[in-house]
């Protein structure tokens, strides 16, 4: 397969007087040349061929509730990502179903692909309680009018699973501590298309009662065995202070068989991409003592060895402490178009010097023998030509994504500090090159600017 498959991946991780209306400035359908590799459809709300960036608040204030959340898109472009060309959506806004509810987090999970079939991305917006989940659909002015997702409140993936080339949605039951999904809610496929009126094509229950007995805390979709079905990766919490991850693997008939992923002290964290280049997808998932482990796919599904790459890997920056929390946030995309996957790694833990908590994000690159520290790359606010500034507590690399948002063939790394500010929280946007990640032309921006919620927010909590 070429570097263009689509993989997408999820994590779980008030506006005064209420929002109106979904707040759109600076024209998203306004004219632009056409990207050099145009975007894939899964990543694109406004049909340009550039991909679109979305960002949760989830503790933003909405009608005087605090904690009630939100999210908010900027739409990318021939420059990049524009912070004039967005919207802000909340429970408050026109068109969304629902109320907003003091506490529920609305944004505590996003996840986007085209639903409907009419070429144009989709965003499933998610909180920890209260309310459905709710599907935000696109257009060419960008993202419109939502419908409600009955009895789901958490985590969902997108993905073809059962190969129809439809997109379809899976959808996990949530056993978050006091919010839990409605009793018998099991998680399960919607197959697209998925009509505006919230109908899927049908409807199937998947996994095993582990998966509706833990609390997801992230999924991704790839195609490990190059079959032609999406295969579904997944962290979770199991209880007692045990993580793991497991992979269910697509099939005709939808998803089928589980096996599990590289479970040694896995964190919760898990993305599938193909690091080696060999066209099948690999499993990345975060290590909780402050790594990444990765497991090969092949013809016959995910390898059994696992690599393990931590600080204290060759040609990794830095040393390995277990405060650092390297690996607690990943993402998967071709930085640097060479047709292999890189991987992003944050560390929200990371002192940069006697300062801690700052955080600090690191780039290994995946090459043809497989990912490695070879080559590696780390960043944080005291890098040069990086905005911002290394404060105790921002937090910086607490969730990270990669996305080719000009269009020109490099995936460029969103990366978050939901701590800045007192958690007010940040995003920044560093462009992707054939050498890596570059600071030229980075890009820093917070809710305030962008006319969203800023108070204690946690700007930045998932990025997607």
């Amino acid at each position: 397969m070429n570097k263009r498959r689509t993989r997408l991946s999820v994590l779980a991780v008030g506006v005064v007087g209420g929002l109106v209306g979904l707040l759109a400035v600076g024209g998203t359908g306004t004219a632009s040349a056409a990207p050099a590799v145009k975007a894939s459809v899964q990543d694109d709300f406004n049909g340009d061929g550039y991909a679109d960036l979305a960002v949760s608040g989830t503790r933003g204030t909405v009608s005087g509730l605090a904690d009630a959340g939100y999210a908010a898109v900027m739409y990318g472009g021939p420059h990049g990502l524009s912070t004039t060309s967005r919207v802000v959506i909340s429970r408050a806004t026109t068109g969304i179903p629902g109320n907003p509810e003091e506490g529920v987090g609305f944004g505590y999970a996003l996840s986007h692909g085209d639903l409907d079939g009419d070429g144009y991305a989709d965003l499933v917006i998610s909180g920890i309680g209260g309310e459905d989940s709710v599907i935000v659909w696109g257009s060419p002015s960008g993202l419109s009018s939502g419908t409600s997702v009955p009895n789901y409140r958490s985590l969902s993936q997108v993905g073809d699973f059962n190969g129809d080339g439809k997109t379809d949605v899976a959808l996990f039951r949530t056993t978050h501590a006091g919010h839990d999904d409605p009793s018998g809610t099991q998680s399960v496929i919607w197959y697209g298309p998925i009509s505006r009126a919230g109908k899927p094509t049908r409807t199937a229950a998947f996994g095993d009662d582990s998966i509706s007995a833990t609390e997801i805390q992230s999924a991704s979709s790839g195609d490990v065995d190059h079959d032609g079905y999406a295969d579904l990766a997944v962290g979770a919490y199991s209880g007692e202070g045990t993580d793991s991850t497991y992979l269910l693997y697509g099939s005709a008939t939808g998803l089928a068989k589980k096996s599990d992923g590289p479970t040694y002290w896995a964190n919760g964290t898990a993305a599938l991409g193909d690091v080696n280049g060999d066209g099948f997808d690999d499993f990345v998932a975060g290590d909780v003592n402050g790594a990444v482990q990765v497991a090969y796919g092949s013809t016959s599904g995910l390898g059994t060895a696992v690599k393990r790459i931590d600080q204290n890997s060759p040609g990794v920056p830095g040393a390995n402490e277990g405060a650092d929390g390297f690996g607690s946030s990943i993402a998967v995309g071709d930085v640097t178009g060479d047709g292999i996957d890189d991987v992003a790694v944050g560390a929200p833990g990371e002192a940069i010097g006697t300062i801690a908590d700052t955080g600090a994000v690191t780039l290994l690159k995946g090459s043809k023998s497989g990912l490695s520290g070879t080559g590696s790359q780390a960043f944080n606010q005291d890098t040069a030509a990086v905005p911002g500034a290394a404060e105790k507590g921002d937090r910086f690399g607490y969730a990270v994504h990669l996305v080719d948002i000009n269009g020109n063939g490099y995936a460029d790394l969103a990366a978050s500090a939901a701590g800045e500010d007192a958690w007010n929280g940040a995003a920044w946007l560093l462009r992707g090159r054939p050498e890596g990640i570059t600071t030229d032309a980075a890009l820093l921006f917070g809710p305030k600017g962008i006319g969203a919620p800023a108070t204690k927010t946690w700007f930045g909590y998932v990025l997607g």
